[in-house]
């Protein structure tokens, strides 16, 4: 069972996730709160992913994320967003975000989004797919994406698109037909290689370096 926590300063929005994701038979709602309780409770209730909004009156969520990712046991955490909030997005990304969703995400699209981050995916919503990979390369270093999987081998860049597709593991182990001991090894040297970035990151660079499938790449040298 998959246990979650919703944490966003609207209580209708958190009714709303829970009813939503209260209808998939290995998902279990362990605690919903404000921003203010936020911390104590996640970590108390022992939830696997946490869906954090990224902006709350009473607590900042990117402060939120950044305890939460700092904790023993570290649950993934998946920004709740709105179009409003890029400025947010990057900060996000570099505490360790394990994807960005949007508040009014499909019902199946949201109960996808926390089974592949209970296994270790990331998730990026498309609404919110180019504002992130905007913000985070406008803050980046002046190596362009291809430049960067230029130094991956074949077999690495291709681990790295199936990471670009939000694949965990064992779903990439699944698709290549290899053990999943050899998926770590190859997903570690990946990320790696590409200076230590977190797998949203890896996700942006394969969407920038055109290696997820029927996308062109989205940027040339700067």
């Amino acid at each position: 069972m998959i246990r979650v926590a919703v944490v966003d300063d609207e209580a209708l929005v958190r009714s709303g996730l829970r009813l939503i994701l209260g209808t998939a038979p290995d998902i279990d709602v362990v605690a919903d709160c404000s921003g203010g309780a936020a911390v104590e409770t996640v970590l108390g209730s022992g939830a696997d992913v946490v869906l954090l909004d990224i902006r709350m009156p009473d607590a900042d969520g990117l402060t939120v994320l950044r305890q939460l990712r700092a904790a023993p046991r570290s649950p993934a955490v998946a920004m709740l967003t709105t179009f409003d909030a890029q400025e947010y997005l990057t900060a996000a990304l570099r505490a360790g975000a394990a994807g960005f969703l949007l508040k009014d995400t499909d019902p199946e699209q949201l109960v996808r989004a926390v089974r592949a981050l209970a296994q270790g995916g990331s998730v990026l919503d498309p609404g919110v797919t180019r504002a992130v990979i905007g913000g985070y390369l406008a803050a980046e270093a002046e190596a362009t994406a291809a430049e960067v999987v230029e130094a991956l081998t074949p077999r690495e860049r291709e681990v790295l698109a199936l990471l670009g597709e939000g694949l965990a593991n064992p779903q990439i182990a699944e698709r290549m037909g290899l053990a999943h001991s050899t998926v770590k090894d190859h997903v570690r040297a990946v990320l790696g290689k590409l200076g230590g970035l977190n797998r949203v990151q890896a996700a942006i660079v394969a969407d920038r370096a055109g290696l997820i499938a029927s996308r062109p790449p989205t940027g040339g040298a700067r």
